[in-house]
Parts: structure tokens; sequence; C-alpha cells
């Protein structure tokens, strides 16, 4: 196989604008059943397709990037307006999927942007897109917040700003009911370890499973996270890269508990860290991670300590920006590996050397929440031609 990765170029894009064109009733095998293999392997399934679902260690597993209590929902995302609509789109998608499943996903706790400078770009440049949706943001200044949020330490800040359509998501949770529900409408889910076959006369002839046994499909569709890059080196090596990001969850004290608990979501944009928080994170505790890139990990045998540095760094941040959650204790604490992309963007696209394999990841930290509309555009670029 040759060394083809300037062939990908992540793109916005691109994703809404592949057309397959797959008959219907066509198998498709889908590896990896995280945010985006399981969403995609349910709409492939709806659209009229024989899917297979291939996992590991299944729905929400610890390994995987979907595995921890809770992921941030929000549309801001400076002046990209196609992350802004397809956050849209996955929003009324998670409040449909949540109703039709009598379950909670979405938790409509609002997001918070802690803002150093008088300008912002990276929230100022997706004011447009919110007045466009009528999901327009909330102002606030220094006091505002002192007054509603009193935890707050805001002297080293310009100014807030509030969405109060964003929140939080249920992460594990949300990654085995959507399998759950692929399984019921009739999806084919198979735990194992894959290996990508041969490829011949520009096709994969099939996957090895980690059982000794072979599947064959018309298509095939890896959506395996932060292992995309190891499955395929010679083509993702240099794309998919995974890396240690830590969260701690702080508990909080007794007597102030239910005031933590009700803070919004909050992302901190000091240009650097970008340190974000769940203040209610399905009473977990007190969540904060970092979203500055860790080190170099294998999401396969990696452990998932933490770093004593990364949690003395949290804790400082914490207890500035928190000075009540002084010398609080951590209660929990995961790892999460992020599946990076070059540039943040996502990847929906084909093998250079196999017309029936495509690649769908570079959720690069971000990529949870977009699940469902994500799925949705992969299933509605199957069908199209």
């Amino acid at each position: 196989m040759s060394n083809n990765t300037n062939t990908f170029s992540p793109s916005p894009t691109k994703i809404k604008d592949q057309k397959i064109g797959l008959p219907k009733g066509s198998s498709i095998t889908l590896v990896g059943a995280g945010a985006f293999g399981g969403w995609s392997a349910l709409y492939l399934l709806r659209a009229g397709y024989k899917v297979t679902l291939v996992d590991a260690w299944g729905a929400g597993n610890s390994r995987s990037s979907s595995g921890d209590e809770t992921r941030v929902i929000r549309s801001t995302y400076g002046d990209n307006e196609f992350y802004f609509d397809l956050n849209v789109r996955a929003l009324t998608l998670w409040k449909e999927h949540q109703k039709k499943w009598n379950k909670q996903l979405f938790f409509n706790a609002g997001v918070i942007w802690f803002c150093y400078n008088e300008k912002t770009p990276l929230v100022d440049d997706s004011i447009p897109f919110a007045k466009k949706h009528q999901m327009e943001y909330e102002h606030m200044s220094l006091a505002a917040v002192q007054k509603k949020y009193p935890m707050v330490h805001t002297d080293n800040l310009s100014h807030a700003w509030l969405d109060p359509y964003g929140g939080y998501l249920k992460a594990r949770e949300s990654a085995q009911a959507v399998m759950d529900a692929y399984v019921k409408e009739g999806g084919n889910f198979v735990q194992a370890y894959v290996t990508p076959g041969e490829i011949k006369a520009g096709q994969l002839n099939n996957i090895q499973l980690s059982d000794g046994s072979t599947l064959k499909s018309d298509a095939y569709l890896f959506a395996c996270g932060s292992w995309l890059g190891q499955l395929f080196p010679e083509v993702l090596g240099n794309i998919i890269t995974c890396t240690k990001q830590e969260v701690f969850y702080f508990g909080v004290p007794k007597e102030q508990a239910q005031q933590y608990d009700q803070m919004p979501a909050w992302i901190d944009v000091d240009g650097k860290d970008f340190y974000y928080g769940i203040p209610g994170n399905a009473n977990r505790g007190f969540k904060i991670g970092v979203d500055l890139r860790g080190e170099k990990f294998d999401p396969t045998t990696g452990e998932r300590v933490s770093n004593p540095q990364v949690l003395a760094d949290a804790r400082k941040f914490i207890e500035m920006r928190f000075p009540g959650l002084k010398g609080a204790p951590v209660v929990e604490s995961r790892v999460c590996p992020y599946e990076n992309s070059p540039d943040g963007n996502f990847i929906f696209e084909s093998h250079p050397e196999a017309s029936n394999l495509w690649f769908l990841g570079g959720g690069s930290g971000h990529g949870f929440k977009h699940g469902p509309a994500l799925g949705e555009l992969v299933a509605k670029g199957f069908v199209g031609g």
C-alpha cells in the first residue's frame, strides 16, 4: 500500500458533499460503536442498508472517546457556520431521540464563556449565526456574573457570554442508548477486534475478526476513533493522532452543593489551556477538563491514570476561578483519548486505493455532540449519487 496521506485534507464541505450512491439493500460493515459509528450505523440501517456494527469492547467502553460521563454541547465555533448549523441539527435530533427513547440525555444547563478580552472572536463571530437561528447569547457584565454566580472569580475577565440553549449530554449512557436502539431496530452487532483485509483491484476484500472469522460486505466504514491511525498507518498515521486528555471531578462543599450543581457548563477562553467544566455532571462531581492537547497516547494499552502535574495545574486553575473549591477533593478522574485531525475538522473520505472503504473520524475533542447530525449526513451520503 502506498503512502498517500496527501489525499486527505479534512474539510467540513467534504462531509456534506459526499455522494456515494450505494444501492439500498447493500451490506455495510461499520467498525466502531462510538459517537460517530453508533449514530451512523443507526441512520444507515434506517436508510435501508444491511448493517453490521463491530466494536472490540462495546458502546461507551472506558477506552473510547465516548466513554466518559458527560460532554458539553454548544454551537459556538467562531466564524465556522457549518459546525454551528451541524450542532443546531444535532440538538434537534438529541431532543427527538431522548423523547422517543424516554431517556433524558440532554441537560439544558446552558454554557457560559469566560472572556478575558473585549473582543473574543471564538464567541463573537458566532453571534450572527445565533441570531439567524433565534438562539441568541446573553452578554453578561462582570457584575452580572458575580450576582448570578457568586462562586466565580472574575477579576481577570472582561465579560462573559451565556448560551442558554446549550448544556451537556450524558456520553457513556448516550452511546449505549444508540446501540440499544440500533439492535432493537434490526441492526447486527458483533463484538470483536478488527483487522482490515487485503485491498485488491481497488476494493477491500474483507475484514478479519479477532475470533478468526471474516466479514465481507459491499462497503466498509471505519469510524473507530483513536484507532484509525493504527489500523491504517500508511494512509492515516500522520492524519489521525491520539492524545491523552484528562478530566477531574472535584467534590463541592456540602453547604453549597446545589448552588454549584446548578451552574451552566463553562469554558474559559484563555487562549491556551481552554479549561472547561460541567458542574452538574450527572451528579458525579464538579468536572474540569483541559482542552490543550496532552501527551501522545495509545488507546489500547495506555493506562487511564492521571498525570500528577496535569492534576496540579488543573487544581491551581480551579482554585483561581472558583475560590470556594480550594482544597476540594478529587472524587473521580478520567482519561479521554482525543482522536485529532491536523486542523480539528472531521474526516469523511474514501481510502485512496479502495473505493468501497470509507473513513469517518477526526472528532478532535468536539465531535460527540454532533453524533446524530453527522450520522444523518453520512447516511445521506451513501444514499446519494
